[in-house]
């Protein structure tokens, strides 16, 4: 063989091992792309599977957590089951414990019954007792009445209440004494009875008559009227100055009849009560004597002998522990706590005194008004403005703008309150000693606040009442404690 045949044979071997190659290479890349396909084909399935996995676990745990919700509220279901049989359990207790209640209310209404029967019996006895007791009683007071009827001398004065007459008690071997009849009317009856208790309760703290208030000597009924007798006393202070043409007391016998009206008055507050009603018609004289002397103005003035007083009229007087009306006194010796609707207490009988002790000195009243604006007034010009912690606190704000009265002085009114009314020092009858500590007295006792406003016990001790004429004293450090 030739050299060319054996190329050719190379070449044709050579190229039959190249289309086995290219035929091996083209298999091998079939195969590599169809493994591929089956790997990306795994990995699809894979991922889907494992999206199917999650979202089998989602479901598994929606389902978990839903059963889970369920048992909560089968446990929520149960305990209200529970709840519910022991609220039962609990009302049927409370029913058994309601019959049993029911059960002792009924039995306890019984016995209640039974008692109330047992009372109306004892009470209906009692009111036999107490008719055939006021039946005696009415019989021997009747028969007492018809010996002081008999025996009427003289009518002494009347009132809204009724009158009083002096009469010969023949009980007591004919001694002359007052009689207070009180009208036959429900609400006088009932005032007679409150001033019965507070006279009784003054008899019984103060037997032997020492603290210069009236004494009850007696008390009855007659065909509804009640009947009191008292202590025959003289004038009043203020008819006596009525008689004597309003000419004022002397200085001396002021001191005198002062002292005993602060004793009387001091001695019912320690009795937990004020009098309420203090005024010149309510103390009286023991005995009214009186000599004639001819005055500075050389005209004749009756002098009293003995200015021995008495206080009276306790109708209105009232208990600490007692319901306070709002309007008390009369109206001239009203305290200003008492016109500003403040609540009054013991120091309104004091302002009463002042007042009282200020007529005695000049013989006319400090505060002649019967409206509470001009009294108010009439205060300030006397006294100054008033404090304006009161009229924060009063009721009765109208009579007040801005804090200060409303008032105007160019009115008619205005111009009476400001001719009639003057600063109290500028009421001096006289420059000497005992006068000055006369009116130190009066500005003390009619000061405006109620807890400033001096006190009958420390009032007794004043150098106004220890005042001896002649003797100097420091009466000023005295009155300034």
């Amino acid at each position: 063989m030739g050299k060319t045949e054996l190329c050719s044979l190379y070449k044709g071997f050579l190229d039959c091992i190249c289309l086995c190659l290219n035929v091996s290479i083209c298999i091998l890349l079939s195969t590599e792309k169809l493994n591929h396909k089956n790997e990306t084909q795994d990995d699809k399935n894979g991922t889907q599977n494992h999206k199917r996995d999650i979202k089998m676990t989602e479901m598994r745990h929606k389902t978990t957590k839903t059963r889970y919700k369920t048992t909560e509220t089968r446990h929520k279901t149960t305990k209200t089951r529970h709840k519910t049989t022991e609220m039962r359990h609990k009302n049927k207790m409370q029913k058994k414990t309601r019959h049993k209640t029911t059960e002792t209310r009924h039995k306890t209404i019984e016995t209640n019954h039974k008692m109330t029967k047992t009372r109306h019996k004892t009470t209906e006895m009692r009111h036999k007792t107490t008719k055939t007791r006021h039946k005696t009683k009415r019989q021997k007071r009747d028969t007492k009445q018809s010996v002081f009827a008999d025996e009427i001398v003289d009518t002494l004065g009347e009132g809204t209440f009724g009158k009083v007459v002096q009469c010969l008690d023949h009980s007591r071997g004919g001694s002359r004494v007052a009689l207070k009849i009180i009208k036959n009317l429900e609400k006088y009856r009932e005032a007679a009875k409150l001033e019965i208790s507070v006279l009784e309760k003054i008899s019984e703290e103060d037997p032997s008559n020492k603290h210069n208030c009236v004494q009850m000597l007696d008390w009855f009924y007659y065909y509804g009227h009640v009947c009191i007798s008292f202590e025959l006393l003289s004038l009043s202070t203020f008819d006596f100055l009525k008689s004597n043409n309003f000419l004022p007391y002397p200085i001396s016998q002021i001191r005198h009849m002062a002292q005993q009206i602060c004793h009387a008055v001091s001695f019912l507050h320690d009795l937990q009560l004020t009098h309420t009603d203090l005024k010149p018609e309510n103390i009286l004289f023991v005995s009214s004597d009186y000599s004639l002397v001819y005055n500075a103005n050389k005209c004749k003035e009756r002098r009293v002998k003995d200015s021995t007083v008495r206080l009276v009229d306790f109708g209105s007087a009232t208990f600490d522990h007692e319901h306070h009306s709002a309007v008390i006194s009369t109206r001239h010796y009203r305290a200003p706590e008492v016109i500003l609707e403040l609540g009054w207490s013991h120091p309104c009988d004091v302002w009463s005194i002042g007042c009282i002790l200020f007529e005695f000195y000049e013989g006319f009243t400090l505060f002649q008004t019967h409206d509470n604006r001009e009294h108010l007034a009439m205060m300030e010009r006397i006294q100054g403005a008033i404090p304006q912690r009161m009229i924060q606190r009063s009721r009765k704000q109208k009579y007040f703008q801005r804090g200060r009265l409303d008032w105007n002085e160019c009115t008619k009114a205005g111009r009476y309150v400001k001719n009639k009314c003057k600063p109290l020092k500028k009421y001096l009858l006289s420059h000497g000693t005992e006068h000055h500590l006369f009116f130190d007295l009066l500005e003390k006792m009619l000061e405006y606040e109620p807890s400033k406003r001096i006190r009958l016990s420390s009032a007794l001790n004043h150098p106004f009442f220890l005042y001896q004429k002649g003797k100097n004293q420091s009466w000023k450090k005295d009155a300034s404690r």
